[in-house]
């Protein structure tokens, strides 16, 4: 079954490569990329099962022993986000068929997606820290070229903006591990994991772990390095934000998950208390960011900024429950955020604009659309009885019991601004009347619905999703508790790579 372990990475190889034959082709090159997102899908939920049911596993790229290949490895953790990633993947697709243009299609679009998606799942798979740079490195040149792709000049101004951060995140990264490497002489992360325990020079080693810190800090987009991202993910088309605003920063909140609870843990009081204030000042400034904001777009680019810090706030806790809540919030943020910008991108095709002042009337033509908006909208405010509620409750609670009052005020205060943010969407997107001049103003027939069928798929299934895991949180807890086990206590991730205890 080790061979699940190489499908994830293998399957949008093999389906970008195919897809390269035929860029004259878009019909084939949507089939296709319908077809290798939907096996990534199948595949992932399979990897999360067999680990589920028969614990961590691992593999060793050309039968060298750890720590001397490459490793493959899935715990709990690994095995949640690639299968969050199968369904973003496959969700993003559906919609591209409608939303993406026939130019950036033939242009290389849907290759692109699935080096993208190959370069995450690389990330959450593998065992090596060298090797998560390489990852990082192939989502990012992905990402950059499907953020210019189209050559309009907001996105290259946003595209090399975010490139800029994300090279100067990658040489920090590299810094970080050559240092890692010289200190230990690995840098297979269960045998960092070994060595550094035993390893006298704790000041040296908490010195490279700040130097991660703001490495996979400015991936993650948490404060003070967070700018880049409001700057360029409303700029392409809405497809990309979505499969961006999902996933991308996510790999680095999984970063500093595996890196601060696997590897870098000699002084959790130093360390871990520069994350949670992190974590503290990426939800304030990001909220107040989008509560400036009247496009639709940039609202929720400035929230993903908010939400980032959320999630490393079970980090900056550390506790079982605290590492669960950050858990469960990625579950829970990476399908609404990408709902979000979907539903953004029918609003768009429907009353012709991105901007809040431009729309209107959406409720009284298109009152499901209203309701679609409205689930994720709520469960991203923490509103029972969706997702974000529980994702909340559960950190609040883990706040509470460590006495850590500051945080968990500040971030009840977040969902309160973060409530007004889509409270302003909803009052000017839907509920006030049409402006003059625009598709809905009542002079000429509403755009018909129907024409975007495509698009509004994806948008139902993740706010069933939304829905489901808010109504039957106990197995998502039960799951995200396993994983927050797994990562406190890493003996079983060294035994499975390595093969011995530590």
């Amino acid at each position: 079954m080790k061979v699940l372990l190489v499908l994830p990475i293998l399957i949008p190889l093999l389906t970008a490569a195919v897809s390269l034959l035929f860029l004259r082709r878009p019909a084939v090159q949507k089939a296709l990329g319908l077809l290798g997102t939907g096996a990534l899908l199948v595949t992932s939920l399979v990897l999360f099962r067999t680990v589920q049911t028969d614990g961590i596993l691992a593999t060793q790229m050309g039968d060298w022993p750890a720590p001397f290949g490459i490793t493959l490895v899935a715990d709990l953790l690994s095995a949640i986000m690639v299968v969050l990633t199968g369904i973003m993947g496959f969700g993003t697709a559906i919609y591209s068929m409608k939303s993406v243009d026939a130019g950036r299609v033939s242009f290389g679009y849907y290759p692109l997606l699935n080096v993208l998606l190959m370069g995450v799942c690389g990330a959450f798979l593998t065992g090596d820290l060298f090797n998560l740079y390489v990852w990082f490195e192939v989502l990012l040149i992905a990402s950059f070229v499907l953020l210019a792709l189209g050559g309009e000049r907001p996105q290259v101004e946003g595209a090399i903006k975010y490139v800029a951060l994300n090279l100067v995140s990658s040489a920090l990264f590299l810094a970080g591990v050559g240092i890692l490497y010289g200190a230990t002489g690995t840098l297979n992360m269960a045998d960092l994991s070994v060595k550094l325990t035993n390893l006298p020079e704790t000041g040296l080693i908490t010195t490279v772990a700040v130097l991660f810190l703001v490495a996979f800090g400015i991936k993650a987009a948490t404060f003070p390095l967070f700018f880049w991202l409001p700057a360029s993910y409303h700029t392409p088309p809405i497809a990309v934000s979505a499969v961006f605003a999902g996933l991308l920063t996510k790999v680095g909140v999984y970063a500093l998950l595996r890196a601060f609870t696997l590897i870098f843990t000699q002084d959790v009081a130093f360390t871990h208390t520069i994350i949670l204030v992190m974590a503290g000042l990426t939800m304030i400034t990001g909220v107040l960011g989008a509560a400036a904001q009247y496009d639709f777009r940039r609202i929720l680019s400035f929230h993903i900024v908010s939400q980032i810090g959320y999630m490393i706030m079970g980090l900056g806790l550390y506790t079982p429950l605290a590492l669960a809540g950050s858990v469960f919030y990625l579950l829970h943020h990476i399908i609404v955020k990408t709902n979000l910008f979907f539903v953004a991108g029918v609003a768009d095709r429907l009353g012709g604009s991105f901007e809040l002042r431009r729309l209107g009337g959406l409720y009284r033509a298109y009152p499901w659309l209203a309701i679609l908006f409205l689930i994720p909208a709520l469960s991203l405010a923490g509103i029972p009885p969706l997702s974000g509620f529980w994702a909340k409750l559960i950190l609040l609670q883990a706040g509470l019991e460590t006495g850590q009052w500051v945080i968990v005020a500040v971030a009840l205060v977040v969902s309160l601004l973060t409530v007004f943010s889509m409270t302003k969407i909803w009052s000017e997107a839907f509920w006030k009347p049409a402006p003059a001049g625009t598709p809905l103003d009542g002079t000429k027939p509403a755009p018909r619905a129907r024409r975007y069928a495509l698009m509004l798929i994806p948008v139902v299934g993740l706010a069933a999703m939304t829905v489901v895991i808010g109504l039957l949180a106990g197995p998502f807890l039960d799951i995200a508790t396993a994983s927050a086990a797994q990562l406190m206590d890493p003996t079983a991730y060294v035994e499975a790579v390595l093969g011995v205890s530590p």
